[in-house]
């Protein structure tokens, strides 16, 4: 059965799905929240496995205490869930991080010295960015996956076939939504003797993720997109690199054996596991958040997860298509295949202008600016500066992001499609100005 063909199923539970806001033309109003590219909210699920478990919380490894013992168990078997998540391959490694920033700059520093790294330039600056001590070529934005595979194809065959390589590349475009090539890149990237690690962070709360059926070495995503409170992420993958690497942070938990030499200083033995890359007391309770998440949505079926989120793409992309004002941001164009994040532009409108309206006037929360993909939105915008304009000032240099996911409700697609089509037939209601950066109602 296609995702066409498969039934809707409703939104999951998630936090604040009941919460009110105030509109600044009176009243108040459910929340929309369409800013799940940025933080997903938490499934209430998740929340619930974490109130019950946070009277037993103790720390991790290093105690003799039940709740210490219990709280370790709970934290070696989150690994074990996230990993089957993942589908791992049996000798993988899954470190817990701070977030997909944390996971790509702990990689970074684990590559060895001489790596020649390769990233597009269309990449979210955490997977963009933790290269630049290294040999990194950046590779110019595709306008279709076949370019994709063919620029990368290309970069590879010029490299030094006696260093080892690295290609970073994201699985799922937090600007645009647009999926990326990612088993063929992997191809090409093997065929040539590198190695690839997968930012996932915008794909894993959307689509099933296989480490060992997309080939990728290395993956990364974070909690906070994946329905899961508090910072916390995942680096998983291969572990020659990882283990040979000075650990990420220097302290206990990373230590295996600290003693004082003959001449006064201090000797370390480094584990040779995670716990190498996990030094200090780790965030238990987001760990076992991120577990919570991937147990959840493995036991909904991503194919109903799906399902529904195509019915929700498919309500967004019409309403906005019948509103000729309105222009869509895409690399790969309007028919490739995506996940539920769309960036748009307006004409004659300041893109936080009208984001400050969709928030005040309708309770629609969504995000502004460049998205911390400044190369990507500048390339689709054809820009080259990156100030946006006083409020109320109309200017293309940058753009409106929509976003939604498992826990999205129609009413909050529908209320978002009416509430466009009204701004740019009717304009804003209330005169905006600019405080802080920021577009607020001037009242």
């Amino acid at each position: 059965m296609s995702v066409a063909t498969l039934p809707v199923c409703a939104p999951l539970d998630v936090l604040g799905r009941d919460v009110t806001v105030p509109l600044v033309t009176g009243g108040e109003v459910t929340y929309a929240a369409l800013d799940y590219a940025a933080s997903a909210p938490a499934l209430q699920r998740v929340w619930d496995d974490v109130a019950a478990y946070a009277p037993y919380y103790g720390s991790v490894h290093r105690g003799a205490g039940y709740l210490s013992q219990l709280s370790t168990d709970l934290f070696e078997a989150a690994r074990k869930t996230v990993a089957e998540f993942l589908d791992c391959r049996e000798d993988d490694e899954l470190i817990f991080t701070r977030s997909t920033t944390d996971s790509l700059n702990l990689l970074a520093r684990a590559v060895p010295a001489n790596c020649q790294v390769y990233v597009f330039e269309t990449e979210h600056h955490a997977s963009l960015l933790p290269w630049q001590h290294r040999d990194v070529t950046y590779l110019d934005a595709p306008r279709t996956p076949e370019e994709a595979v063919a620029t990368l194809g290309r970069a590879l065959s010029e490299r030094d076939p006696a260093a080892p390589a690295l290609v970073c590349v994201t699985g799922a475009s937090n600007v645009t939504g647009e999926l990326w090539p990612i088993r063929e890149l992997t191809a090409t990237a093997h065929a040539h003797g590198a190695r690839i690690v997968l930012d996932a962070a915008q794909l894993a709360p959307h689509h099933p993720v296989s480490v060992r059926d997309l080939d990728v070495d290395w993956i990364a995503f974070s909690g906070h997109k994946l329905y899961a409170p508090f910072g916390a992420g995942v680096l998983a993958g291969r572990t020659d690199w990882l283990h040979a690497a000075e650990p990420y942070l220097a302290g206990g938990g990373a230590s295996r054996k600290v003693s004082r030499a003959a001449d006064g200083s201090v000797e370390v033995e480094w584990h040779e596991n995670a716990a190498r890359h996990e030094a200090g007391s780790p965030n238990v309770i987001g760990a076992y958040a991120i577990a919570s998440a991937c147990k959840a949505l493995t036991e909904e079926g991503f194919g109903n997860l799906v399902a529904r989120e195509h019915h929700l793409i498919g309500k967004v992309r019409a309403g906005l298509a019948d509103v000729p004002q309105v222009r869509v941001l895409s690399l790969f164009g309007d028919d490739a295949p995506r996940v539920g994040v769309l960036s748009f532009v307006v004409d004659g409108w300041n893109s936080s202008h009208f984001a400050a309206a969709l928030s005040a006037e309708y309770g629609i929360g969504v995000r502004d600016g460049l998205f911390c993909a400044h190369p990507l939105v500048n390339h689709l915008l054809g820009a080259t500066a990156t100030a946006a304009g006083e409020c109320g000032e109309a200017t293309s240099l940058n753009a409106i992001r929509v976003s939604f996911g498992a826990g999205t409700p129609d009413e909050h697609v529908d209320r978002f499609v009416t509430a466009v089509r009204e701004l740019v037939t009717l304009g804003a209601k209330l005169t905006y100005r600019t405080e802080n950066g920021r577009c607020v109602p001037a009242v």
